[in-house]
């Protein structure tokens, strides 16, 4: 997965508290390969007329600010991916679900969790400032606003390791990749009954 260090880009704000897995990807999507690109299903049946994410002043947008418990409902891994393939990098809220939040960092998709009356002033930076860019500065654990103010975030240390490092699951077992083979070594002389035959 790519490494996150920092990013500057461009913001777009949504106003709507609860948003559940189901509506960042519709379930009936989840039939469907990743190589279709979840991106195209993302929000799919919440964009009415109006929806923020399609106005042009947003559509390079990369930082999504949004309201409380962003991710909740069930714990389909999908909904991470639609965003990622979105081209989002960071999302910033009040709350998240907690699933969501872990299947976020494990496909470097960084949460950024600020008070609650912070991130309502942000979104209203963005829809005063249409195109405005937030910078997110993961090792100094810091968020700058459209404003220029500096905004700092709590993370926990293991989740920022991984995220910096561009480390998923299978990258941080193969930091191990040694200690692995050598096991493999000794327990092929100690069992070799269990070693497949390779004629």
């Amino acid at each position: 997965m790519d490494p996150f260090v920092t990013l500057t880009a461009p913001a777009v704000p949504l106003d709507i508290a609860n948003i559940d897995t189901d509506q960042l990807l519709p379930a009936r999507f989840l039939k469907k390969p990743r190589s279709a690109g979840y991106g195209n299903f993302l929000f799919h049946d919440e964009r009415k007329p109006g929806f923020p994410l399609d106005d042009p002043a947003y559509g390079r947008a990369r930082i999504l600010v949004t309201d409380r418990n962003f991710g909740c409902g069930s714990s389909r891994e999908g909904a991470v991916y639609a965003l990622v393939d979105g081209g989002f990098r960071c999302v910033v809220a009040p709350s998240f679900g907690d699933i969501f939040a872990a299947n976020a960092a494990k496909n470097g998709l960084l949460t950024v969790t600020l008070p609650e009356e912070v991130v309502t002033g942000l979104r209203r930076q963005l829809q005063e400032m249409p195109g405005a860019t937030v910078t997110v500065d993961l090792p100094a654990q810091t968020l700058i606003g459209p404003d220029g103010q500096a905004l700092s975030f709590a993370i926990d240390p293991f989740r920022k390791e991984c995220l910096v490092e561009g480390l998923d699951d299978v990258a941080l077992t193969l930091r191990h990749q040694d200690a692995i083979d050598a096991f493999d070594r000794t327990d092929a002389k100690r069992r070799p009954w269990v070693v497949p035959a390779t004629d």
